[in-house]
């Protein structure tokens, strides 16, 4: 629907942005990495490092073969994979528009923090609702969202530019495309449970987003843009892909953990 591509939301308490650089470039290594790989390696990775809801809650197993960290780790690892150029791109794409304005809110150290919560928050809440998935859930898209949700709540008279429809850009209010964007995800979580998107991932994400946002921004930070004079323009780039969620081949009928494909969310 909307692609965000520049903001000119200037930086007011730090001179760059580096813990949002550091992620992309983060992703960007691995994401290399992963393409590289012989396809029994990526298997490894996706299984070892991937959020396994099943395995977590104890419904199944992993291969032992397969175990690369321990479990729990994974609420976090999951953020570093992505199932392709497009969902690893969309991802990026929002956290580099967005994700400046975010951590010049916080602070460095508290905004790294607040993104692995999100994305733990993300893995928690697609776990909860399908806890014996043994599909692996891969992807940024529950950190970038809760990275949205605290946009929002910062800055939603800011004017960003957005491609509208791929085809129109744009400058709008950030509430506008922001808002819409969030209430597309609460309504595919409850419309389209069939998706191998994981839109509880997001939902989680966009939840603890905005309840962290409250409580780890530097004192003095406005909400919702209260100082704000005048809303400057933008310029142009993408929009978010929904953490891509790929299904499981056959459901599970042991502990141990059947080779399926992995969710891209």
């Amino acid at each position: 629907m909307f692609i965000p591509l520049h903001d000119r939301n200037a930086l007011k308490h730090i001179k760059r942005q580096y813990v949002t650089l550091g992620l992309i470039a983060a992703n960007v290594v691995i994401h290399v990495l992963t393409l590289l790989m012989p396809e029994k390696l990526l298997e490894m990775c996706i299984y070892g490092l991937g959020f396994i809801a099943a395995v977590v809650f104890d419904f199944a197993d992993l291969d032992p073969s397969l175990v690369l960290v321990p479990e729990d780790t994974t609420y976090v690892t999951y953020a570093f994979l992505h199932a392709s150029w497009l969902h690893f791109g969309s991802n990026m794409l929002f956290l580099w528009v967005f994700g400046d304005n975010v951590e010049d809110a916080l602070g460095h150290w508290r905004f790294l923090f607040f993104y692995l919560v999100c994305a733990a928050a993300g893995a928690l809440v697609h776990g909860l609702l399908a806890p014996t998935s043994q599909a692996p859930l891969i992807g940024a898209s529950g950190a970038v969202s809760g990275v949205v949700a605290a946009y929002l709540m910062l800055h939603p008279k800011v004017r960003v530019w957005v491609l509208v429809l791929m085809r129109f850009p744009l400058p709008l209010p950030a509430f506008i495309p922001l808002a819409l964007w969030i209430g597309q995800q609460f309504a595919l979580l409850l419309f389209n449970a069939d998706s191998n998107v994981s839109f509880g991932a997001h939902v989680g994400g966009i939840i603890a987003g905005a309840l962290l946002v409250l409580v780890l921004r530097r004192p003095g930070v406005p909400l919702f843009d209260r100082t704000i004079v005048t809303p400057r323009a933008v310029e142009h780039r993408e929009t978010p892909v929904a953490e891509v969620v790929v299904p499981a081949a056959a459901q599970p009928t042991s502990r141990t953990t059947p080779r399926v494909t992995h969710w891209g969310r």
